[in-house]
């Protein structure tokens, strides 16, 4: 018997995001924007002025800010009273299940796993030094931005987060937000890059955990002492 709350009984519902997530093998709905039978026809037409990527079940994908997954099935449900097909996609980290509309893909940022000629690229990103930002801006405003970044699904804005906060790490240490930003940087990157390489994740926090290596402490010349 599904879980899922009968939309009839919940009134408004949104659907910017139109993903419907399930812990211990219950659905919670996550409505965001407007109300979906408002957006169908939209939606529809949108769909067949552009080619919506499609998977398969067995695909591994990406789900922004959740990391990778594989799509388990492909499910068709009743809500307000219209049928739809959903993507159940399953995370690997937390096994999370996520239940994406088929046709909502490009919104809300489905995606493959990087190819693996452009895993280089991900690692030019976090061997690119820059002015840290912290000097600047408040705390604040930072982990508004690093949020921003971990939610477009760019493996290369995780990137972004994931440097800009080991760099921090070598300066001092990470307050309670700035290490569960630093966690979260990290898992996305080692679960997404250990799958396109199909290596394992201890071989990839080695690799990026190397790119920072801590700073020797500066040597004092005890010659000069006793002259």
């Amino acid at each position: 018997m599904s879980l899922l709350t009968n939309p009839a009984q919940r009134g408004r519902q949104d659907w910017a995001k139109g993903d419907i997530l399930q812990r211990s093998h219950k659905y919670t709905s996550r409505w965001t924007g407007v109300k979906m039978s408002m957006k169908k026809d939209n939606e529809k037409t949108k769909a067949s002025q552009q080619k919506v990527r499609e998977f398969k079940a067995g695909d591994l994908a990406v789900y922004p800010a959740h990391g990778v997954g594989k799509i388990n099935s492909i499910e068709s449900k009743i809500v307000n009273g219209e049928e739809h097909d959903f993507y159940m996609m399953k995370i690997l980290e937390n096994q999370m299940t996520i239940m994406i509309p088929t046709w909502n893909v490009e919104q809300v940022g489905l995606r493959d796993v990087i190819d693996e000629k452009d895993i280089s690229k991900v690692y030019e990103v976090m061997k690119k030094r820059e002015e840290f930002p912290g000097e600047t801006q408040t705390w604040n405003r930072r982990y508004r931005e690093y949020m921003e970044k971990i939610k477009t699904g760019s493996l290369y804005d995780v990137a972004e987060v994931y440097r800009d906060l080991s760099l921090l790490k070598l300066t001092k240490d990470l307050s309670f937000g700035e290490r569960k930003l630093y966690d979260t940087a990290q898992t996305l990157l080692v679960t997404e890059l250990s799958t396109a390489r199909n290596t394992d994740e201890q071989t990839i926090i080695s690799e990026m955990e190397s790119l920072f290596p801590p700073k020797k402490p500066e040597s004092t010349n005890n010659s000069d002492k006793f002259e």
